[in-house]
């Protein structure tokens, strides 16, 4: 317990230490979506330069508004993973960094908790709070929680790497948080299962995972919300987003009108470490899967 209080204080300092850090205006940049313009259905690499850049970048998620946007980034030069933040204030983004990395940072539907695995931090007037625990029902030893994504309503979707890679879902009943359930075989099936996000309504989850019917290396699946309450079977979300190389870390706009996930090639050309790129592409894939059901 002790040393469980004095990780989150050492975070917590860091985090204040260095949250006023700024890179400056990006001066070229207008409108929402640092005014890139929309895809397709196709997928294409989203602000190039500016979010995905030649170092590893991952875990993008936005506030409601869509004037803030945060993601994680892997410094290939220091060694070091921080999250980073671009905000649009008086029309022009600011790119800043908020701290170093903790777990797989998303955020909330109303954009007030950044869900680091295990931890969060809440908004306040002054910004980003300390690292806080989620408590002894999330923090438990033989959990490995990479990524807590939650909906509306606060369902909570989470992964789980030391238990051989699965999926848990933890709802509120009556007010009260209600102890995680595995999901069913359906879901937690295949290998490197990750990485999983929630709609705001709670309606579909999407995932990575490598399955022997996939397109290559780790996949993206979708997995729709019956009106039974239970989850669907699950459904790979096709050619067009999947390759040969890894898909992971999906996640859809507020407004729900893009899939924005990650793509990494299984090696790179110069035989350093492969680096992954954000792509965003239009979520009418979600749509057009739903009526499969």
């Amino acid at each position: 317990m002790k040393f469980s209080f004095c990780f989150i204080t050492f975070l917590a300092l860091l985090f204040l230490n260095v949250q006023s850090y700024a890179q400056g205006e990006l001066s070229t940049l207008r409108g929402l979506y640092l005014g890139q313009t929309p895809p397709d259905s196709t997928p294409e690499v989203f602000a190039k330069g500016y979010v995905s850049t030649v170092h590893h970048d991952t875990s993008i998620s936005f506030t409601a508004n869509l004037k803030e946007l945060y993601l994680s980034r892997y410094n290939s030069d220091t060694g070091k993973w921080k999250l980073i933040r671009f905000k649009l204030e008086n029309k022009q983004w600011k790119e800043s960094i908020i701290g170093p990395r903790v777990g797989r940072p998303i955020l909330s539907p109303d954009g007030n908790t950044m869900h680091l695995g295990n931890k969060y931090m809440t908004r306040t007037v002054q910004g980003w709070s300390e690292v806080k625990s989620l408590g002894s029902m999330f923090e438990q030893d033989n959990w490995g929680i990479m990524r807590l994504s939650s909906s509306a309503d606060g369902t909570y979707i989470f992964d789980d790497y030391k238990s051989n890679d699965v999926l848990r879902i933890s709802t509120i009943e009556n007010g009260q948080r209600q102890s995680p359930k595995l999901l069913g075989p359906h879901i937690n099936s295949g290998k490197w299962t990750a990485h999983p996000f929630i709609a705001q309504d709670g309606s579909y989850i999407i995932w990575d995972s490598e399955k022997v019917s996939g397109y290559g290396d780790k996949d993206l699946y979708i997995s729709f919300r019956q009106t039974n309450g239970d989850w669907s079977k699950a459904f790979n979300l096709g050619e067009t987003i999947n390759t040969k190389q890894v898909e992971a870390g999906a996640y859809v706009s507020p407004d729900g009108k893009y899939l924005f996930f990650n793509r990494v090639p299984l090696q790179a050309s110069d035989g350093s470490e492969p680096k992954g790129d954000i792509y965003w592409v239009d979520a009418e894939i979600i749509t057009k899967l739903r009526p499969m059901l």
